[in-house]
């Protein structure tokens, strides 16, 4: 059986950003990559300085970007869950999870990757797309499939600050609170990627989402190694593995499968 990775994300965008390294490095080691995107980002920014386009003209465009990148990053198959963007929290979760848990007995990929508990900076459909993902693998494994490997995206102190320091200060506003980074311990990164040898195809993918490029302008300018500290690490948490534990900590997502 193939080596599969499968990751459930929230927004376009997010496969490049979040496991943009990650996805090309098994994609050019021959694993068949997979991404599931549950909304298509039409609540999105759009550009600077124009008038916004109406809501299914974001949504569009941004679903075209997104294919765009995952096809530098060589996933295999990006499927459009096609919930709606900012309110995945409100949604029928077990409709959700119906939706997730068909796609794991059809892919049948042995690793997982989501979004960790805290959504990153807090983001609703990020905290959202976590508990659904955790909560379809456990459906999956009562209907007859057994993920093998879940994990939790990480972004440690030294990640967060080069990437804030290069992009923006993250935040969001709920229920009038505004949310932050929580930078993950050093001691709770489980697994630590290189991914220094795929940083222009993850750069490539990032340039794909030209829409929201207006928070990214700064990134044209950095020089190469700067894009290579930003793109060439991928940190995570390893919410379970049914193959592997302890505190070792792993440079591959697929320990104990291979």
């Amino acid at each position: 059986m193939p080596l599969r990775l499968m990751c459930v994300l929230a927004h376009p965008d997010d496969e490049s950003l979040g496991t943009g390294g990650t996805l090309a490095k098994y994609a050019g080691e021959g694993v068949e990559t997979y991404v599931l995107t549950a909304t298509r980002g039409e609540r999105g920014r759009f550009l600077e300085g124009i008038e916004r386009p109406a809501p299914e003209v974001v949504g569009a465009t941004r679903e075209a970007e997104l294919h765009a990148a995952a096809n530098e990053l060589g996933v295999r198959e990006t499927t459009l869950l096609e919930f709606p963007d900012g309110g995945l929290d409100a949604v029928d979760p077990a409709r959700v999870q119906r939706v997730i848990v068909d796609h794991l007995h059809r892919i049948r990929p042995q690793v997982v990757v989501t979004f960790g508990p805290e959504g990153a900076y807090g983001h609703p459909d990020h905290i959202a797309i976590s508990q659904l993902t955790t909560a379809a693998v456990v459906r999956a494994t009562q209907e007859g499939y057994a993920v093998s490997k879940l994990y939790y995206i990480a972004w440690s102190v030294a990640t967060w600050a080069a990437y804030q320091a290069a992009l923006k200060k993250l935040t969001v506003m709920v229920d009038g609170v505004e949310r932050q980074v929580v930078p993950t311990p050093e001691w709770e990164v489980t697994t630590r990627i290189d991914t220094s040898s795929v940083w222009p195809a993850v750069w490539r993918a990032v340039q794909c989402h030209r829409t929201q490029m207006s928070i990214f302008k700064n990134l044209s300018a950095l020089p190469p190694e700067h894009h290579r500290a930003l793109w060439g690490v991928q940190e995570f948490y390893r919410a379970f593995s049914l193959v592997n534990g302890g505190r070792r900590r792993e440079s591959d997502l697929f320990d104990g499968l291979r």
